[in-house]
C-alpha cells in the first residue's frame, strides 16, 4: 500500500497540521455553541418583545374593538408606535371579529376593510417566535376582551438589528479562531522543530555517511533529553561496531587473496619445478657437447620453451596478486593467466578442467581487470575444493547484451547454508571460513552484478552477471 502524501510529510508539519486541524474542530463546536446562545438569548428576547406587545395592546383596544371605534384604536396603534420609537415594530394590523381590518399604523399596506386573512401569512404565535434569518417577523394573537374574543392583532417586528449582531458575532468567530489556529500551529511547528532538532541531526547524520556511518559529535548531543541522548548514544555506538566489523571484513578479504594464492603455491612448485629439471639438463647437455652444434641448438630450444613457461607463470602471479589494476580494462588474456594459475590446482586432484571463453573483446574492456580476475579465481578455487578428487569443474565466460556472464560449475556436494548465505547476502559473516565467497559477492555487488545459485542435474551452477556498457 502506497502511503499517503500525510505520512511522508516530515513530523515537523505533521504535529502543527493535526494541531490546526484539532483547533479548527475545537473552534467550529465552540463557536457552535456561542451562536446556539445567542440565538437562544435573541429568540427569548423577541419572544419578551411580542408578548409584551400583544398583551399592552389587548389591554388598551379591547373596548374600543368591541364598539368599532376605528379611530380611539388607530391613536392607541400610534401612540405605541411612538413608545417604541420605531426601532422594533414596523406594523400593527388590528382586525374587528369577523376578520376584517379596523385599524393599521400604517392605513396604506392596511386598508380599513381588509381581509385581516392577507397579513397573517408566515405569522406566529408570540410565544413561538425564532430567528429564521428574515429580516422581518409576523406574530399574530387573538384580541381578547373579558374573556371573548373581539378580534385579531398581527404585527411585523423588525430583526435586522439582531441578524447583523448575529453576523458580527460569526465574523468575531470567524476571524478570532483562524487567529488563534494560525497562532498554535505556528508555536506548535517551532516546538516541535526545536525538540526534534537532534533527531534531524541524526538523520543528517545518517543521509551523509555515503555508506559508511559516522558518528555525532558529543557537543551535538541533547543533554536536556534523555531519551533521545540515549538514542544517539546508542547510535554513536553501533558506528562503532559497524566500522570494526568494516575494517575486519577487509582484512580477512586481504587475507583471503593472499591464503588463495597460498592454496595455489604447491601445485605452481610443481609447475616451476619441471622446468627448472628440464633447463639443468640442457644447461648440462650444453656444457659436456658444446662442440656438436645441433645437440647445442635443441637443448637452447628446450631452455627457450622453458623460460618462456617460467616467464608466464610469474606474471600471471603478479598479475594476481597486484590489486592496484583497477584502471586496466579486462582481456582474454587474463582468463589465460587465470588458467595458468588454476590448472595445477585441478592437476594435483585429477580434476577435470572445462574451459570456455567466448565473449567479445569490446565487452571484456568495459569491465575492470583485477575484480573480474578475483570472483572468478574465488569461485574455481571453491569449485575446485568441492568438486573433490576425480570431479569436473567448468568455467564459460560468454556475453550477452550489455552483459558479461560468468558461469562456474562442479561436480560437488552443493553449497551448505553458511557458504550461501556468504555468496548471496550481504548480512553478517556467519562463523566459520568462506571470506572468499563474501568476497566475491561484495565485488560483484560493487560491480552492479548480480550473482545466482543453481542445482541441477548433481552440479552446482554459480552464474556471475556483470553489467558491460560497450561504448560505441
Amino acid at each position: 500500500m502506497r502511503e499517503g502524501w500525510f505520512q511522508s510529510l516530515p513530523v515537523t508539519l505533521r504535529v502543527p497540521l493535526v494541531t490546526a486541524v484539532l483547533m479548527i474542530a475545537l473552534g467550529l463546536v465552540a463557536s457552535q455553541g456561542v451562536l446556539t446562545a445567542l440565538r437562544r438569548v435573541q429568540d427569548s428576547r423577541l419572544v419578551e418583545t411580542a408578548r409584551l406587545h400583544v398583551e399592552g395592546l389587548s389591554v388598551a383596544l379591547g373596548p374600543f374593538v368591541l364598539r368599532q371605534d376605528v379611530w380611539e384604536v388607530y391613536d392607541i396603534l400610534e401612540r405605541a408606535r411612538a413608545a417604541s420609537d420605531g426601532q422594533r415594530l414596523l406594523q400593527t394590523v388590528v382586525a374587528d371579529a369577523g376578520g376584517n381590518v379596523l385599524a393599521a399604523s400604517d392605513p396604506k399596506r392596511a386598508p380599513v376593510g381588509s381581509e385581516m386573512t392577507r397579513y397573517e401569512v408566515d405569522a406566529v404565535a408570540p410565544g413561538a417566535i425564532t430567528m429564521t434569518g428574515d429580516p422581518v417577523l409576523r406574530v399574530a394573537s387573538p384580541l381578547k376582551y373579558q374573556g371573548r374574543e373581539v378580534g385579531r392583532i398581527v404585527t411585523e417586528l423588525d430583526v435586522t438589528d439582531l441578524l447583523a449582531e448575529r453576523r458580527r458575532v460569526t465574523l468575531w468567530l470567524l476571524f478570532g479562531n483562524a487567529a488563534a489556529t494560525a497562532v498554535l500551529a505556528f508555536a506548535g511547528w517551532l516546538a516541535v522543530a526545536r525538540i526534534l532538532r537532534p533527531v534531524g541531526t541524526l538523520v543528517r547524520a545518517m543521509d551523509a555517511t555515503e555508506g559508511v556511518p559516522r558518528p555525532i559529535a558529543e557537543a551535538d548531543i541533547p543533554r536536556s533529553d534523555p531519551g533521545l541522548a540515549r538514542l544517539i548514544a546508542t547510535y554513536n555506538r553501533m558506528t562503532t561496531a559497524v566500522e570494526a566489523r568494516a575494517e575486519a571484513e577487509r582484512r580477512l578479504a586481504e587475507r583471503e587473496r593472499f591464503v588463495s594464492l597460498g592454496r595455489l603455491s604447491s601445485s605452481l612448485a610443481h609447475e616451476i619445478n619441471n622446468p627448472l629439471g628440464g633447463l639443468l639438463n640442457a644447461a648440462d647437455t650444453v656444457v659436456t657437447y658444446a662442440d656438436r652444434p645441433e645437440v647445442v641448438r635443441e637443448s637452447g630450444n628446450l631452455m627457450l620453451r622453458g623460460l618462456t613457461h617460467l616467464r608466464d607463470v610469474a606474471r600471471a602471479i603478479l598479475d594476481q596478486n597486484r590489486l592496484d589494476r583497477t584502471g586496466q580494462p579486462l582481456r582474454a588474456v587474463d582468463f589465460e593467466d587465470l588458467r595458468l594459475l588454476f590448472e595445477p590446482e585441478a592437476i594435483s586432484r585429477e580434476q577435470r578442467l572445462d574451459w570456455q571463453i567466448t565473449a567479445g573483446d569490446a565487452t571484456l574492456a568495459a569491465l575492470p581487470s583485477a575484480q573480474v580476475r578475483q570472483v572468478t579465481l574465488n569461485l574455481l578455487l571453491n569449485a575446485s575444493e568441492a568438486a573433490g578428487t576425480g570431479g569436473r569443474v567448468g568455467l564459460s565466460v560468454r556475453n550477452g547484451a550489455d552483459v558479461l556472464s560468468i558461469v562456474v560449475d562442479d561436480t560437488g556436494p552443493g553449497l551448505g547454508p553458511d557458504h550461501l548465505a556468504r555468496l548471496l547476502s550481504s548480512g553478517p559473516l556467519p562463523p566459520g571460513g568462506g571470506v572468499g565467497l563474501r568476497l566475491a559477492h561484495d565485488i560483484v555487488v560493487g560491480l552492479n552484478g548480480r550473482i545466482t545459485h543453481t542445482r541441477s542435474d548433481g552440479a552446482t551452477i554459480i552464474r556471475v552477471d556483470l553489467p558491460a556498457r560497450v561504448q560505441a
